[in-house]
């Protein structure tokens, strides 16, 4: 007997592709946000442990807290970016949920199809034994001559 084929199976296979897809997106955009949280980490260690000499003339004084503010500016910067980077990660991170959810809807989609099928050939099969039996019952009393001597 020939089984019904799962008419969505491309649909299933394409949601599975894009899981596939919103999953290493998410990877990598962990990832990133790993990566700029560990620079703005650096970026505040190195501005943290920056020290002034005592006596700087005056053009060296401009000087150094020029650098520094840059630095302060910098570690601000990047640690901006660091949030900005695990906010866009828990977004690509939804996406790759989302996703997976419509692909565990069309797999238990395609779970029922597949159990449709099977009970309907086990009813069949069950019918057929049925026929089977009940047709042998009524030829044998039909057929069945008793025997005289």
């Amino acid at each position: 007997m020939k089984r019904a084929a799962f008419r969505l199976q491309p649909v299933l296979e394409l949601r599975r592709t894009e899981e596939r897809a919103a999953a290493a997106a998410a990877a990598q955009a962990a990832g990133a946000a790993a990566d700029a949280d560990r620079r703005a980490t650096e970026y505040e260690t190195t501005l943290a442990s920056a020290v002034l000499p005592r006596s700087l003339p005056a053009g060296q004084f401009l000087a150094a807290m020029t650098l520094l503010r840059t630095a302060a500016t910098d570690a601000a910067d990047a640690r901006a970016l660091a949030t900005a980077s695990a906010e866009q990660s828990e977004l690509v991170r939804a996406k790759w949920t989302a996703a997976a959810q419509r692909t565990k809807g069309l797999e238990r989609l395609r779970e029922r199809h597949v159990s449709a099928l099977q009970h309907a050939e086990d009813v069949a099969e069950e019918r057929a034994v049925d026929d089977l039996v009940t047709g042998r019952h009524g030829r044998a009393s039909a057929e069945e001559v008793p025997w005289t001597e």
